[in-house]
């Protein structure tokens, strides 16, 4: 077992400095995705900053009607909130759809944000991969990949990212709260992971030495029609072959707003911009629908045995946001 420092941080500030003063230090949160990690040897931190008795337990009202959701709010806590169920429904049904009730219970809020790609030669030392050896290669590339991406993928990598739950914070226009040494900040969750380009070794764009201290749950897509689905290879608890979230409006007979995220097509949460672009202002009909997620899916790059994963995903989507317009009919006044 490789030896390494413990510190129990007691403050925001106690945590990024016993980050900043230990070079190769990890935050320790739940642990269900950074303990495996060390277990495999992926992982070899030089020491654990423990922020899990920091005061981000709890979910908040605020003033404007959003939802701040600190970081170290359990999962299973989450997705059994009452304001949750009611008001982001699909946050609810990708926590339960994501893992065990087991590993809800320890799982974080923020630790599921940060968790790591699940593919096997990431987490396999004797393999190549550039995600965790920059310039060694992807062996999933000629090798096993019928459970990776086919949008947004790089010669680097081809991992998916596993988060069921960041699908549906980018779906519902979430934002990330971060803090670190220059101070506090946010990002929209659609854009907090990264694509991976020539830098897969690069999950997310949290900057050194920052932590993740909550997520805002935004007014405007509380009480909205919303639904996540997924499609795993057994019925059990499974990382996804592809996922949808969506969120939808519909007003005066026509699509108002739209928010539509992908999940195992690519190496993060794939917002569907362009689909939400040629929705607005459409008639939510199951041509306006086929029309757009193609579109949207035109741009995936296939590898030799993914192809299936762009078929399954537009039937997702084309069921997810035709349940969705039949509620949001019967809602309009």
């Amino acid at each position: 077992m490789m030896p390494f420092t413990y510190v129990r941080a007691g403050s925001l500030e106690e945590a990024t400095a016993a980050y900043a003063a230990r070079p190769g230090a990890r935050y320790l949160g739940g642990g269900t995705n950074l303990v495996d990690l060390m277990k495999l040897g992926v992982e070899e931190p030089a020491a654990l900053v423990d922020i899990g008795r920091l005061p981000l337990d709890t979910v908040e009202e605020q003033a404007d009607g959003s939802l701040r959701v600190g970081a170290l709010v359990r999962n299973s806590d989450l997705a059994a909130h009452p304001a949750v169920r009611e008001r982001y429904p699909a946050l609810s049904q990708a926590l339960l759809a994501g893992a065990s009730g087991q590993l809800r219970n320890a799982a974080t809020t923020g630790g599921n944000l940060l968790q790591r790609t699940r593919c096997p030669y990431f987490q396999d030392v004797s393999k190549p991969c550039n995600k965790r050896v920059p310039g060694s290669g992807c062996g999933a590339r000629d090798g096993v990949h019928h459970d990776h991406a086919v949008l947004g993928h790089s010669p680097h990598c081809i991992a998916t990212h596993p988060s069921d739950m960041a699908v549906a914070l980018a779906a519902l226009d979430a934002r990330v709260e971060l803090y670190g040494p220059e101070g506090a900040r946010s990002l929209a969750a659609a854009e907090f992971h990264r694509l991976p380009g020539e830098h897969p070794e690069r999950d997310t764009e949290i900057r050194p030495g920052e932590l993740v201290t909550g997520v805002l749950l935004p007014a405007a897509a509380g009480g909205l029609p919303s639904a996540f689905r997924k499609v795993r290879d057994r019925a059990s608890y499974a990382f996804a072959l592809a996922s949808v979230a969506a969120v939808l409006r519909v007003a005066d007979d026509v699509v108002d707003h739209v928010g539509l995220a992908f999940g195992g097509l690519a190496h993060r949460p794939w917002r569907a911009r362009r689909a939400e672009t040629e929705l607005v202002g459409e008639a939510p009909t199951a041509e306006a629908f086929a029309h757009a997620v193609d579109l949207e899916l035109s741009a995936a790059q296939p590898l030799r045995d993914n192809a299936y994963k762009v078929a399954l995903a537009r039937s997702l989507a084309l069921d997810v946001l035709t349940r969705l317009a039949v509620s949001a009919v019967k809602r309009m006044p």
